[in-house]
């Protein structure tokens, strides 16, 4: 059964979409862009309609998609169960992450860059929690070792390790070196690095900063050690 557009109106709210009438009925909007090529009078079978229904739901999705990724950049795999949540049909879904992908919106590998060049400069994390949290975020596997192989987890410690220190001025060696032990294996860094990381920093504030510590307990006194499993 074929139809017959009888009005192309643009929407008041929206400039760059067009109401499609038939036989005098609103049927649906269209981008712009896609209205162009029909003309008043044709005809349209119902497969014609059901794909221009088609283009429609993806035009819709693809401007959710965008307004989503104006606050950060998202994985794929956010915004598919973003989609999804919104009850778009999961073919439309399929459909739109192409199209965003081609339109460079969506990049795991940059997302991926982003996600951890956005921990290292304000709260920097082991690779032990950044593998986590990005395969979270339902990035492949392949494709966080590479971007992990990058990262210096020596430097990032180090870096984490400068935002705890503001707040143990004042106490003992010992008790400075556990807590900040403790802080950074908690931020996922191995024992290893995290160790390196705190005797780095002692030593650093012992030089800078002599007057850091509680004066009368400035020594490890051979106790035991806070990164032991």
């Amino acid at each position: 059964m074929s139809r017959t557009i009888t009005a192309l109106e643009p929407q008041k709210r929206d400039q760059e979409r067009v109401n499609v009438y038939l036989d005098g009925e609103f049927v649906f909007g269209l981008p712009l862009i896609d209205a162009t090529k029909l003309r008043v009078g044709q005809t349209l079978s119902d497969d014609e309609i059901a794909a221009l229904r088609d283009i429609d739901a993806v035009a819709r999705a693809v401007d959710r998609a965008v307004h989503l990724l104006a606050r950060r950049p998202y994985s794929t795999a956010e915004l598919r169960r973003y989609l999804l949540s919104k009850e778009i049909a999961p073919p439309v879904v399929d459909e739109t992450l192409d199209r965003l992908e081609h339109l460079g919106y969506v990049d795991d590998q940059a997302f991926t860059r982003f996600w951890i060049e956005d921990r290292m400069r304000f709260r920097p994390r082991g690779l032990r929690a950044l593998r986590y949290e990005l395969r979270q975020k339902g990035i492949a596997p392949a494709i966080i070792e590479a971007a992990l192989a990058e990262v210096d987890p020596g430097e990032a410690a180090h870096q984490a390790a400068q935002e705890r220190i503001t707040r143990l001025r004042g106490q003992s060696r010992r008790d400075v070196r556990t807590a900040l032990g403790a802080f950074l294996v908690r931020r996922g860094f191995s024992y290893d690095v995290a160790r390196d990381a705190v005797e780095r920093t002692l030593t650093e504030l012992e030089e800078h900063e002599p007057e850091y510590f509680l004066n009368d307990q400035n020594t490890d006194n051979g106790l035991e050690d806070p990164y032991e499993e």
